[in-house]
C-alpha cells in the first residue's frame, strides 16, 4: 500500500484577528497622541513617597524652626491684639497665617511636584494631547463600566494593591519589632527627647516602606511594559492596512502614475508641430528633432515615443507637413540617449546634422 502525503498550511486555520505582528513605528505614533503611553502610576507615586520623606532629613530642622515661629507669633503676639479680630485686622491676619505656612511647607511640597514631574517625564516624556479628555460614550455606558469593574485589568489591580499593603506592613512590622528595646528605654527620657526619638522612627519607617514601594514599582514597570507591547501588537490585516496608507494603495498609485503619464504624453504632443524633422524606426521609434541656433547650440529633442506614441507623433507630424525621415539605427540611439527637453548627445551630432541638412535641401 502506497503512503501519500497530505501537506497542509496550518495558517488556514488561525485566526485573521489574532495580533501576532509587533507594533509598528505609527501606530506607537498614533497610541502616544491618543495617550496610550508606558508608564507604572506604583513606581511614580513610590519615588514621590520616598524623596518626600527623604526630604525631611534636610529640610525638617527648618520646617520645625519656622513651625516655632509661627506657633509663637499665633499664640503670643496676636493675644495681645484686642482688635485682632476686627475687620480691617481679619483679612491682613489671615493672609499673614497663610504666608506663614506656605514658607514652612513650600520645600516640602516643592520636592513632591518636582519628583512627579520628573518621574512623569523619565517614563513618557515630554506629550501634551487633549485627546484623553474629549467625552466617549463608551465611557459613560453602565454596562462597560460593570465590565471594567470585573475584568482582569481590575482583578490584577486588586491584587498588586492587597500585596503592596502586605509588604509595606511587613517592612513595618520588623522594623518596629527591631526597634521595641529602644522604644521601652523612652520610660525614662524627657518629653523632647521622646518626640525626636519618636519623629525619627516614622522617618526611618517612611523610608524603609518608599524603598520597598520603589522595588515594587519596578516589578509593575516592567509589567506594564509587557502589556504595553501585548496591548500594541497588530494583526497582519491591520499591517497591511496601514502600509497602504503610509505607502499608498497600489492601485491609486499606478493609475496616478498612468494619468502622470497621459498627461506629461499630451505636453509632448504639442511640441511636435514645432520639429524640424522626425527621425523614425518605421514602426518601433519617433524622435521629433528641433534646431534653433537662438535657443541652443545643439538639435533639442522635442518628442519621442515607441509603438502607438510613436504612431502618433508620426502622424501630427504629417498633419503639420514635419519631414519624416527612417533612420534606424539613430533613431534607436536618440531614443535610449537623449532626454525630452534636452540637446542630443555629441557623439550623435555628425548623424543629425545629415539629416538635418538633407531635410533644408528639401525644403
Amino acid at each position: 500500500m502506497s503512503m501519500q502525503l497530505f501537506y497542509i498550511d496550518i495558517q488556514l486555520f488561525a485566526d485573521k484577528d489574532e495580533k501576532t505582528e509587533k507594533a509598528t513605528q505609527k501606530r506607537r505614533r498614533d497610541s502616544r497622541q491618543e495617550g496610550q503611553v508606558l508608564q507604572s502610576r506604583e513606581i511614580k507615586s513610590a519615588l514621590t513617597i520616598l524623596f518626600a520623606f527623604f526630604s525631611l532629613k534636610f529640610i525638617g530642622g527648618y520646617m520645625y524652626e519656622q513651625l516655632v515661629v509661627f506657633t509663637r507669633q499665633t499664640f503670643i503676639h496676636y493675644t495681645i491684639q484686642t482688635n485682632l479680630l476686627a475687620e480691617d485686622n481679619i483679612m491682613p491676619f489671615a493672609i499673614e497665617i497663610l504666608l506663614l505656612l506656605f514658607k514652612i511647607m513650600a520645600p516640602f511640597f516643592g520636592v513632591v511636584v518636582i519628583v512627579a514631574l520628573v518621574s512623569s517625564y523619565m517614563q513618557v516624556g515630554f506629550l501634551f494631547t487633549t485627546k484623553p479628555l474629549k467625552p466617549k460614550l463608551e465611557k459613560i455606558n453602565p454596562l462597560k463600566g460593570l465590565k471594567r469593574m470585573f475584568s482582569v485589568n481590575s482583578l490584577v489591580e486588586l491584587v498588586k494593591s492587597i500585596f503592596k499593603i502586605v509588604v509595606a506592613g511587613l517592612v513595618g512590622y520588623y522594623y518596629i519589632l527591631g526597634q521595641i528595646p529602644s522604644i521601652m528605654q523612652l520610660l525614662d527620657q524627657q518629653v523632647g527627647q521622646i518626640v525626636i526619638f519618636i519623629a525619627n522612627l516614622v522617618l526611618n519607617l517612611a523610608l524603609r516602606m518608599g524603598v520597598a514601594l520603589v522595588i515594587l514599582g519596578v516589578v509593575d514597570y516592567l509589567f506594564q511594559w509587557k502589556k504595553y507591547e501585548k496591548d500594541l501588537m497588530m494583526t497582519k490585516h491591520e499591517v497591511k492596512e496601514e502600509h497602504k496608507q503610509v505607502d499608498g494603495n497600489p492601485q491609486i498609485k499606478s493609475k496616478i502614475r498612468q494619468k502622470q503619464r497621459e498627461s506629461s504624453v499630451r505636453r509632448m504632443m504639442t511640441e511636435v508641430p514645432k520639429a524640424d524633422v522626425i527621425i523614425t524606426n518605421p514602426t518601433h521609434y519617433a524622435v521629433a528633432i528641433k534646431y534653433d541656433t537662438e535657443i541652443a547650440d545643439a538639435p533639442i529633442v522635442v518628442a519621442k515615443g515607441q509603438d502607438y506614441v510613436a504612431l502618433r507623433i508620426k502622424e501630427i507630424g504629417k498633419e503639420h507637413h514635419i519631414e519624416i525621415v527612417e533612420n534606424k539605427p539613430l533613431a534607436r540611439s536618440l531614443f535610449d540617449a537623449a532626454q525630452i527637453g534636452e540637446q542630443i548627445p555629441p557623439d550623435l551630432f555628425q548623424a543629425v546634422a545629415e539629416v538635418l541638412a538633407f531635410v533644408y535641401s528639401m525644403k
